[in-house]
């Protein structure tokens, strides 16, 4: 029997590689004033827009993934958000407890385009056959591999979530300046930064050419919060060099903006060899 793979919204993977592979997405939620919204049901600049009315964030709670994983029959592997930036991969874990054991829960520590990469790793592997204990090893495999680099406009939205430990100190000294974060170990770490939005952006494809490996074959995602075109650009930078054989480009979800703040443009990769 089939293994299905299930992911939270965190993941930036487009809707037809979503329903090909038929990856099952749990939401997060975005709360504003009283109001909870499921990740996806407001656009981004209405997200953002209405940050004076008080908007916060909400994980996929235990009842929400067991909801998903209950009618799933045979294996099921869930991929989370990493646990260091969300309570979703102590929720998915307390739901496959609750749903009879057929559930296994691994924390992929990323988010975004490194996370929706590892998915895609690992429905890929179930749709070729492989059974849980395979899929869980893709999935790992991965992870080991997977990076992920972004650059934000500003580090405004960053200081007021008090995700990224250590970055209000750096908001004077990088006045004027473009941020730059590379995610790995389950979290956000500060970069150089650019100058400028290009130095930027080729600051971050220069981290990926450093990478490159011969004769291994490349996965790669551009992600962007209503930076589509920076994001389109940097792809087809990559694509010019190394012909991938997974390419894409995605927007950030809204959960992820409310931290980040609109115009971050990202960069996520692994070699397979």
């Amino acid at each position: 029997m089939a293994v299905t793979v299930v992911t939270d919204s965190a993941a930036s993977i487009p809707a037809d590689l979503v329903e090909k592979l038929g990856i099952v997405v749990v939401p997060m939620s975005v709360i504003i004033g009283d109001t909870v919204y499921p990740d996806g049901r407001l656009g981004l600049d209405e997200v953002m827009a209405r940050v004076g009315e008080g908007v916060s964030t909400s994980g996929t709670n235990p009842g929400e993934f067991l909801e998903a994983i209950e009618p799933l029959e045979g294996d099921v592997v869930v991929l989370t958000i990493s646990a260091q930036m969300s309570s979703t991969y102590e929720a998915a874990r307390t739901a496959a407890t609750m749903g009879g054991g057929n559930a296994r829960v691994v924390d992929t520590r990323t988010a975004a385009g490194g996370q929706g990469l590892v998915v895609l790793a690992a429905a890929e592997a179930a749709a070729q056959g492989m059974d849980g204990d395979g899929v869980v090893a893709t999935a790992t495999r991965v992870i080991q591999q997977v990076r992920l680099v972004a650059t934000v406009e500003n580090l405004e939205r960053l200081i007021a979530s008090g995700r990224v430990p250590g970055v209000a100190a750096l908001a004077n000294r990088w006045l004027g300046m473009n941020p730059l974060f590379e995610f790995r170990d389950g979290t956000a770490h500060p970069l150089r930064p650019a100058f400028s939005r290009e130095g930027a952006l080729e600051r971050m494809l220069g981290t990926w050419r450093h990478t490159i490996a011969p004769g291994a074959r490349l996965h790669v995602a551009a992600l962007h919060a209503e930076a589509e075109e920076d994001a389109s650009r940097l792809l087809k930078q990559v694509e010019a060099e190394v012909v991938p054989a997974t390419s894409f480009v995605a927007p950030f979800n809204s959960v992820m903006v409310v931290h980040t703040g609109l115009g971050l443009v990202g960069l996520a990769w692994w070699w397979e060899t």
